[in-house]
C-alpha cells in the first residue's frame, strides 16, 4: 500500500505528543484525523484552552475530534467513517476495545519506558525516582490491560545524572517521535515482528511499575540518604514537585524545592536542619551529607534561584524542615 493510501488517525493531547504528531505530518503520512481531549477552562481567569495536540492539528488543517466519552457508539461511528487502517496512541485516555480494534492494522501506543518495566502513568518520574542510568521508549499494540500489549520496538535513552523529569521528558518525547514513525513505517511495509512482554520478564523478576503521582506523596523524608533524596528531588521536578514544610515553631511555609545537588560529607546536624550564609547557600541536612538548594519556590511567590530567595528571606538558617511526625 502506498503511504499517501494508509490513513491513520492520530490520538493525544499533551506537548509529549505534539512532537510525534509533527513527525508523522513531515514523512508525509496520510493522517486523516486527530483524537484529542475536549476544551476545558485553565487559569485563574479560566479561559477555554485548546489541548497542545489540537492546536498542532488546527495548524496543519487536520480534522480534530474531540470525544466526551470514549465509549459512546457516536465517537466510534466517527472513527469509522475515516476507514482507518491504523491508530496511533501517545499519552492519550485509556481506549476500550472496541476503539482500539477497529483499524484493520490494529492500534499501537508509545510508552515512555522499556516495557514491560514502568508500566502505569508517570514512567519518566519513576525511572528517576529510583535513580535509573537507562530508560527508552515503546511502541506496542493496545490490549485490554493497560501498557501489557506485544511490544512491535524500542529504543534506550540514557538518563544523566543531573536529568530531571523535565529534561527526560524532552529527550523521551524526540526519541519517541522518531519511534513512531519508524514503526508506522513497519507497519506500512509488514516489516516488523511482535514480542510478548511476559518473555521478556525473567523468573521471580519483580517488575517496576510506573503509578500517578499525587501531591501528598511528594514531601521530601529527610532522613533518607542524601541520593535517595535528591533522584527524589529532581524525579519530581517541575512537576508535580518534591516539598517540604519549614517552620520556626511560629510559623509552617511550603517549599517546593526544584533542583539541587547533593554533597556527601559527616557531620553531626539533625536531618532537616538548614544552613545558610543568608546571602548565596542553602544547605539542608540529611543522614549522610548535605542537600544544596539552587531552584525553589515558597509558597505564594515564584519559582526562584536560591540567592534570589534569600533576599526576601534573611534568617532561613532560624527554620528548620518538619517532618511528618513533628
Amino acid at each position: 500500500m502506498d503511504k499517501k493510501d494508509f490513513r491513520i488517525i492520530f490520538m493525544g493531547t499533551p506537548d509529549f505528543a505534539v512532537e510525534s504528531l509533527r513527525k508523522l505530518i513531515e514523512k508525509n503520512f496520510n493522517v486523516v484525523a486527530v483524537v484529542t481531549n475536549p476544551d476545558k477552562p485553565a487559569g485563574r481567569g479560566q479561559k477555554i484552552k485548546e489541548s497542545a495536540v489540537k492546536k498542532m492539528a488546527k495548524k496543519n488543517n487536520l480534522p480534530v475530534i474531540q470525544p466526551e466519552s470514549l465509549k459512546s457508539e457516536q465517537f466510534k461511528e466517527k472513527l469509522e467513517s475515516y476507514k482507518p487502517h491504523l491508530q496511533i496512541v501517545v499519552a492519550f485516555k485509556i481506549l476500550p476495545p472496541k476503539i482500539f480494534t477497529l483499524p484493520e492494522y490494529g492500534t499501537f501506543n508509545l510508552h515512555a519506558s522499556l516495557l514491560p518495566k514502568y508500566r502505569g502513568a508517570a514512567p519518566i518520574n519513576h525511572a528517576i525516582l529510583n535513580g535509573e542510568k537507562e530508560t527508552g521508549v515503546t511502541t506496542f499494540l493496545l490490549d485490554k490491560k493497560v501498557d501489557t500489549g506485544k511490544i512491535i520496538d524500542q529504543k534506550k535513552v540514557p538518563v544523566d545524572e543531573k536529568d530531571d523529569a523535565g529534561t527526560l521528558h524532552d529527550k523521551l518525547m524526540h526519541k519517541g517521535a522518531e519511534l513512531v514513525v519508524e514503526t508506522a513505517e513497519a507497519i506500512l511495509n509488514n516489516k516488523y515482528k511482535l514480542t510478548n512482554q511476559k518473555d521478556l520478564i525473567n523468573k521471580n523478576e519483580v517488575i517496576k511499575k510506573a503509578p500517578k503521582i499525587y501531591k501528598e506523596n511528594c514531601r521530601i523524608n529527610w532522613y533518607k540518604k542524601g541520593k535517595e533524596v535528591y533522584n527524589f528531588i529532581r524525579g519530581l521536578s517541575p512537576y508535580p514537585a518534591a516539598w517540604t514544610i519549614i517552620s520556626d515553631k511560629i510559623k509552617d511555609i511550603q517549599i517546593k524545592i526544584f533542583k539541587g545537588r547533593f554533597e556527601k560529607k559527616t557531620h553531626n546536624y539533625y536531618p532537616g536542619m538548614i544552613l545558610s550564609d543568608n546571602q548565596s547557600y542553602i544547605k539542608i541536612a540529611v543522614m549522610d551529607g548535605f542537600l544544596n538548594i539552587d531552584e525553589l519556590q515558597a509558597e505564594g511567590k515564584k519559582r526562584m534561584k536560591a540567592d534570589e530567595f534569600l533576599r526576601g528571606f534573611r534568617e532561613i538558617e532560624k527554620f528548620w524542615c518538619k517532618s511528618d511526625n513533628n
